[in-house]
């Protein structure tokens, strides 16, 4: 069975994966690493620079394992494909070839929140929180039960969230998944409310009672589906 390595998306750091500790079999190896600027790790200069990602992150990210990139996470760690030795596979959990889409958020929709978070970093970062929360089988719980997780403050330096919210608007991997250095598989909530109809009904895998994190409302059905990838992703 392949280690797998969990990666968090924007605003969010890699307390997000504790609820599925306990779900792990003895066997697997489970790493959650933090992104740089993330969980007291240092920012990087220049956070937009994918080298300089790929050198922070390069102990973290080790060709034998499963990489799982959850919505920024994802776009990310498919960017560091390019930059790292090809990993065992690759999940794309709530995030597929870009972010934006007609369908799902817009280029305008996203272009209005990164002129929010200008003028109001935390509360914009507050209102995605729940945004991203909205197809949840009880969004509320969800919210409650994420900054159990997280917390209120800040996960990052605004310049390193910034960067973030650019990333979400300008990295495109279609050519990747059109001809993938690595097996892929994109896993989708039935009811993610950032993803496009389209998105989500052509991921490999699509979770029940499930929107953007679930992570939060459905940990065992997503650590069972992640079990399953690793194992299929050995040697």
């Amino acid at each position: 069975m392949s280690p797998v390595v969990l990666l968090s998306g924007w605003g969010c750091d890699a307390r997000l994966w504790e609820p599925l500790a306990g779900y792990w079999p003895a066997r697997l190896e489970v790493s959650t690493p933090d992104w740089p600027g993330h969980g007291g790790r240092p920012a990087l200069a220049d956070p937009e620079r994918l080298a300089d990602l790929a050198d922070a992150m390069a102990a973290d990210l080790p060709p034998e394992a499963i990489w799982v990139g959850w919505s920024l996470g994802g776009l990310l760690a498919t960017a560091l494909l390019g930059h790292l030795p090809t990993p065992r596979g690759l999940v794309l959990l709530g995030m597929g070839a870009r972010f934006c889409h007609p369908d799902g958020v817009t280029e305008e929709a996203l272009a209005t929140f990164q002129t929010a978070f200008r003028r109001d970093p935390e509360a914009t970062r507050s209102h995605f929180l729940r945004w991203q929360l909205r197809g949840e089988p009880s969004p509320r719980a969800a919210h409650h039960r994420l900054l159990g997780l997280i917390g209120r403050g800040p996960c990052a330096p605004r310049a390193t969230l910034a960067a973030g919210l650019h990333q979400l608007a300008h990295l495109d991997h279609r050519h990747h998944l059109a001809a993938p250095p690595c097996p892929i598989w994109r896993v989708a909530g039935e009811h993610d409310p950032l993803l496009a109809t389209s998105a989500r009904d052509e991921a490999d895998i699509r979770l029940a009672d499930a929107g953007h994190c679930p992570m939060v409302s459905q940990p065992e059905a997503l650590a069972a589906c992640l079990v399953e990838i690793a194992g299929e992703g050995s040697p």
